[in-house]
């Protein structure tokens, strides 16, 4: 059975049985959230006793990005500027102290997170702030109030918000690469870096750094996707006019065909976008992505690395693109009416059991969450790898999944 066969009869049924009710929920197969949320932690414990030295003495500046090929230990990389994906280690550390309350996970997460600092006293980069600071100093100071990690987070907005351009309504991606695409650079990626100038317009940063955010997702809104609600990876604006010139991509397999990370930052962020505005339009807009993406979907809800890749089905998966759109699912759920709310559930469930399964996770294979996570295809870099932001979305998943079977056992006993 396809996906999208898959989802018509679980509309269609529904809608003749009331799938919102108590039996039905109870005849659907659930996961074990506390028995996977174990899982994760035991992993973290055994790559921090990895991560140290033969004294026990951790190196808080190497960070783990990937494992490749049969290595079973994380290779670390630099907390800096040139490596976007420094703050998703500190990030699930976080999320682990916040399901565990152990306080030697929470006393790791602010080492590893207070390393990031140097970033914010380096010239600004490129756009990956959001993805360096609020995955690591953003649930820091939400798990633990502390103030540094605020001032922090403010810091990140203002030169994050450097990089908008108002003659084009975004954020410059990268400013290294304006001379190779012929103008101001805009991607798909950018949307999660929003959620950063939300958060400082709301906690004490200028005002204008929402309208910034809202801008960017307006003008990505309008220029960045096709007809069908497909994203491309990368739009170009000329940075005196603001006109846009074409659009393309970097990482996906063609201009013309759907990356699968790329649509699922496009699903996540507009829901973080409807969630920070309660604007009708990016809501309605963050249901289009997301059927778009659930109706191209394999079998086993995990996509491959590109919906349009002509190898399909002998193309790597990505599982990280999985993860990141489970957890936007079950997000997205609470801003709509049955029998989407349900639907939207229902996809994010089926994810997570595949990625609880054997094929995807890890296992004593290495020392990360799961497997077969595809980076940067084209260039030839983290190919059915374990990657670390695939680790963090997963974990954030099985979080909110915990989260909402909770409420969901609290209405029952009233």
């Amino acid at each position: 059975m396809t996906t999208s066969h898959y989802l018509m009869l679980l509309a269609t049924a529904s809608l003749a049985i009331g799938i919102g009710c108590s039996a039905q929920r109870e005849a659907q197969p659930q996961i074990d959230v506390e028995q996977e949320i174990s899982y994760c932690r035991d992993k973290i414990m055994q790559s921090l006793s990895e991560l140290a030295d033969s004294d026990g003495v951790i190196d808080y500046s190497q960070a783990p990005r990937n494992i490749c090929g049969t290595d079973t230990r994380w290779a670390c990389r630099p907390a800096c500027a040139e490596e976007w994906c420094g703050g998703f280690w500190p990030g699930i550390l976080w999320y682990a102290y916040q399901a565990t309350g152990d306080n030697e996970i929470a006393y790791q997460a602010d080492k590893y997170t207070r390393a990031l600092q140097v970033i914010t006293e380096q010239p600004v980069l490129d756009h990956d702030l959001g993805f360096l600071f609020f995955c690591s100093y953003g649930n820091g100071y939400r798990l633990t109030g502390n103030p540094d990690y605020k001032r922090q987070l403010l810091a990140a907005a203002d030169s994050l918000a450097t990089l908008f351009n108002p003659a084009v309504g975004t954020l410059l991606a990268w400013p290294r690469h304006v001379a190779d695409y012929g103008g101001h650079n805009t991607i798909m990626d950018t949307m999660i870096n929003l959620e950063l100038l939300f958060w400082a317009a709301k906690n004490g940063g200028d005002y204008r750094l929402y309208d910034m955010a809202v801008a960017h997702a307006d003008t990505t809104m309008r220029y960045q996707f096709r007809p069908d609600y497909t994203s491309y990876h990368v739009a170009v604006y000329d940075p005196v006019t603001g006109k846009f010139l074409r659009c393309c991509t970097h990482q996906g397999y063609s201009d013309d065909s759907m990356w699968a990370r790329g649509q699922a930052w496009a699903i996540y962020g507009y829901t973080m976008v409807y969630r920070e505005t309660h604007e009708q339009r990016f809501l309605d807009f963050a249901e289009h992505v997301t059927d778009a993406y659930l109706e191209r979907l394999p079998d086993d809800m995990v996509p491959y690395w590109d919906f349009n890749d002509p190898a399909i089905p002998n193309a790597p998966r990505d599982a990280s693109a999985a993860c990141v759109v489970a957890s936007a699912l079950l997000e997205l759920k609470d801003y709509v009416d049955a029998p989407e709310s349900d639907r939207y559930r229902d996809a994010a469930v089926e994810m997570l059991k595949s990625l609880c399964s054997d094929r995807y996770k890890a296992g004593s294979q290495n020392s990360a969450f799961l497997l077969h996570s595809t980076g940067h295809h084209p260039a030839g870099s983290e190919i059915d790898a374990s990657i670390v932001y695939a680790d963090y979305y997963f974990l954030e998943a099985l979080e909110r999944m915990e989260r909402d079977q909770h409420h969901s056992t609290n209405l029952a006993k009233k």
